[in-house]
């Protein structure tokens, strides 16, 4: 049942709104009680644009219709004449929300057509009596379409068959009264309005579960007739780039939107060489089109889409739509509106989804290519990349060195696999959520990934992948990982490439000069920290050291202090890493050029640097010259039950203090040299994992003594800051003790969600959609920020924090941080910044500039 818009009561209110409504320049009338079509065909005659005359039904009215009770339909037809032929199309509060499609043509009768026959010939008469008879058996008496299926006939007697299957089919004659013909017609779209396919394709939309509908009746600008007669369709910009261009089509006798399926006998409408134009054939008609046009953008404030009609030379404006646009056009004509005056800034900011951002950053399939999907995943890292499947990290160097494309696919990832992700276009996983290993470093490299594609079989022995339809796809073979969809497709499949151009800069700079609160990006390599650069992020956030330990060489020489039996032969080891840390820390700084750097110290478990097949472990055993059974009885002490809860972060720097003092002393060296160089650099040092005060404590200790060395060896001042990432639900309480302590709290919400859940979010993927869809969770909480549960810790924490340290510095820096909930949640808890994957930069400041937008809008 059609359910009246809760949403009206503010605007009824103020103003009463007749349920049948005459469209004049002063009617009452609005979007959210008419329609946006409604609305906008009164701009249309407000503007003096020869709009047809047009009656509004009300959400209200529309709804009652579909009950069954009609309005009085002597109060609709008194504004058309004697013998109306009528149009209905519908008017939703959205035009994106869709609705039934248009009837056209409403009272052509036996009388009409013969009389009609007189007036603009017995083809174009018989034309619209039998495309009326068509739309009027199918989509309103609901005959079987093939009932009115005769190719061999034509003219008079295709309209003479078909008003025969009428009377069969429907057990009595085709209606001739045009208060029956409405009557129908209004009662079969409102009815269709609140269908069970209806309601599901514009809920998926966005629109609310309870939306309206309104209708319109116009009076037919027949399109057919003695003189130039046609319809047609023009737009001033292109969907695809949103540069200016005029597009579109006309067809001579036609009706509606048949220029558009008629491309062979449709006029181009500019003058081209290829074919005939409407500005060739009607000059003056194009001139007044082109002048619509220019009236609409400047007054409606927007690119539209026209639909016009010519009968007997005379135009007349039908409709006016939203141009409908690609993610870059729609940035390119926001901006473009806001450069001619026509919008402020602010509203061209607030114009342009976040997520067309996204889509520009990445290249992406392009629309039009026929996909041959395999199976679908969740969509971890968005974008699109066809390559080679390999099933290793090695695999994936060796294709990179011989320049070929690839696509790594595991069961899932380990901190062993980011290598070959760095060397993969794409990254493909059968395990996995939205928070796993494989997305959250595919998100920071910007390599399209998709994880959780369960249905997906990996035979490593016979090296194939088996997809859910039974075919198979050895190592070689080449597939496409549409990110953004989460869909993996056969073959090479055709590409949209990323766009940043000036427009999107442009928005971008706008946006920065209306948010309230910080964006940093997560970087964990120089690569990581340059792509956050380009995207203008106001420093690093968070730098994970880790994974800096398995570029080249070092995972050999980790591997050997792991397996290091003495404090001092542990020093001796990781002095080979301290000149290869410092030199990433001093090109992270010189990159960000003076902006803040917060480097995360050590936080992984050591026996994720091990291999735990056979073949590798014989490797490292030669390697390290140890006998195979020391290494395995080394990775088997390391093993632990639960790896995230156990021996990683802050108690790896308190039992083996060795790791944190070289990185501690590798960051200060590079301060030093930085200094030397011109750069001026105070960088942040964060401990991970923290759960209590004394924890901070001793290593905060430690890295005291460092910086005190490091400053009487180099003679030269310096100053850092040291903070922790509050990742446990224990930290987030004890806030108050550590901020002591600590200048700053980054609030880790991976871990944090995990921990506040109990719930592995690596793991989380194998059921999560049947949690959500079953309303145990509302969202995804590793994709969505859990506002009531892990975001009261974050409330607590910050409250705390602030009453330990006034001047305490607060933030986000896990994979929510890019989210609008996430920065909407910050803003409103007055955090600092948000830091998220570099990818996700231009996003988080776009959102965070329309947050701080509406919030004046609304106070």
């Amino acid at each position: 049942m059609l359910q009246v818009n809760k949403g009206r009561a503010a605007v009824q209110q103020q103003t009463t709104y007749q349920a049948v409504t005459l469209i004049t320049p002063t009617a009452a009338m609005h979007g959210e009680v008419h329609g946006g079509r409604a609305k906008c065909l009164q701009r249309l005659i407000r503007l003096d644009m020869p709009v047809p005359t047009t009656v509004a039904l009300s959400f209200d009215q529309v709804m009652w219709i579909a009950r069954g009770e009609m309005p009085d339909l002597d109060q609709v037809l008194t504004h058309f004449g004697k013998d109306p032929l009528l149009s209905v199309r519908p008017s939703s509060q959205d035009p994106d929300w869709g609705g039934p499609g248009a009837v056209l043509n409403i009272g052509m009768n036996d009388a009409r057509h013969a009389a009609m026959c007189e007036t603009v010939g017995e083809a174009a008469a018989t034309a619209l009596y039998l495309r009326f008879v068509h739309s009027y058996a199918t989509d309103v008496a609901r005959l079987d379409p093939e009932a009115f299926d005769f190719p061999d006939l034509r003219g008079a007697d295709a309209l003479r068959a078909s008003l025969e299957a009428y009377e069969f089919e429907a057990d009595e004659p085709f209606p001739q009264d045009v208060r029956e013909q409405l009557s129908e017609v209004l009662r079969a779209m409102a009815r269709a309005w609140d269908g069970t396919s209806a309601r599901l394709l514009r809920e998926a939309k966005g629109a609310p579960a309870d939306a309206g509908l309104g209708l319109v009746v116009q009076a037919m600008a027949l399109g057919v007739g003695q003189g130039e007669s046609g319809s047609g369709v023009i737009q001033f910009v292109d969907s695809e780039s949103g540069k200016p261009q005029i597009t579109g089509r006309y067809l001579s006798q036609s009706q509606g939107r048949e220029a558009l399926n008629d491309q062979e006998g449709a006029f181009y409408l500019t003058h081209d060489p290829r074919g005939p134009s409407l500005e060739d054939a009607c000059p003056e008609v194009f001139a007044e089109l082109v002048a619509h046009g220019a009236v609409c953008r400047a007054r409606l404030r927007e690119e539209m889409q026209v639909e016009f009609t010519l009968e007997n030379g005379q135009l007349r404006i039908l409709d006016a739509v939203r141009v409908q646009r690609s993610s870059r056009a729609a940035i390119r004509i926001a901006v473009a509106l806001a450069e001619d005056a026509v919008i402020p800034r602010e509203e061209a900011v607030l114009r342009v989804q976040p997520a067309a951002l996204s889509e520009l950053l990445h290249r992406q399939v392009d629309p039009r290519a026929k996909r041959d999907t395999l199976v679908s995943g969740i969509p971890a890292s968005p974008g699109a990349a066809s390559g080679r499947i390999v099933f290793t990290a090695n695999e994936a160097q060796a294709s990179a060195a011989r320049g070929e494309a690839c696509v790594l696919v595991r069961r899932e990832t380990t901190p062993e696999d980011i290598r070959g992700m760095h060397a993969a276009q794409a990254v493909l996983t059968v395990r996995g959520g939205i928070t796993s290993h494989a997305a959250v470093i595919g998100r920071g490299l910007g390599v399209p990934c998709i994880v959780g594609a369960s249905n997906l079989m990996i035979d490593r022995k016979k090296g194939v992948i088996v997809t859910p339809d039974g075919r198979h796809f050895a190592a070689g073979d080449i597939l496409t990982v549409d990110g953004t969809k989460g869909e993996v497709l056969a073959g090479e499949v055709d590409m949209l490439e990323a766009s940043l151009d000036g427009p999107f800069e442009k928005l971008l700079t706008w946006a920065d000069d209306f948010r309230d609160i910080g964006v940093r990006a997560n970087a964990d390599t120089p690569a990581d920290a340059q792509t956050a650069q380009n995207f203008a992020a106001e420093g690093i956030g968070l730098c994970r050291t880790e994974h800096m330990f398995f570029e080249g060489d070092r995972l050999g020489v980790m591997r050997e202090m792991i397996f290091a039996e003495t404090p001092e032969d542990r020093r001796a080891v990781l002095d080979r890493l301290l000149p290869m840390q410092r030199a990433d820390f001093k090109e992270l700084f010189s990159i960000m050029a003076g902006r803040p750097v917060c480097i995360r110290l050590f936080d992984m478990p050591l026996h994720e640097f091990l291999p735990f097949d056979k073949a590798g472990q014989r490797d490292l055993a030669s390697q390290l010259a140890l006998p195979l059974p020391a290494v395995t009885e080394r990775v088997a002490a390391l093993s632990e039950y639960n790896p995230m809860l156990g021996m990683r972060g802050v108690r790896q720097g308190i039992s083996i203090p060795e790791i944190y003092e070289m990185q501690a002393r590798a960051i200060f060296e590079a301060t030093v040299e930085s200094a030397r160089d011109g750069t001026d650099v105070v960088p942040e040092i964060m401990i991970p994992l923290i759960s209590a005060v004394r924890e901070v404590e001793l290593v905060k200790a430690h890295i005291d003594s460092v910086a005190s060395a490091v400053q009487a060896e180099s003679r030269t001042p310096f100053r850092y800051k040291l903070g922790v990432m509050v990742e446990t639900p224990r930290a987030a309480l004890r806030a108050e003790d550590i901020a002591q302590q600590a200048e700053f709290l980054s609030f880790g919400t991976n871990d944090l969600t995990q921990m506040t859940y109990g719930l592995s979010r690596d793991d989380a993927g194998r059921f999560m959609s049947a949690y959500v869809q079953q309303g145990v969770y509302e969202e995804d909480p590793f994709h969505t920020l859990d506002i009531e549960g892990v975001g009261e810790l974050l409330s607590i924490g910050a409250a705390r924090g602030r009453k330990g340290r006034a001047d305490v510095v607060l933030s986000i820096c896990g994979e929510h941080g890019g989210s609008r909930t996430a920065i909407a949640f910050c803003r409103a808890q007055g955090f600092d910044y948000v830091s998220c994957s570099p990818f996700r930069v231009p996003v988080a400041r776009l959102s965070a500039a329309q947050l701080a937008l509406e919030n004046e809008t609304s106070a």
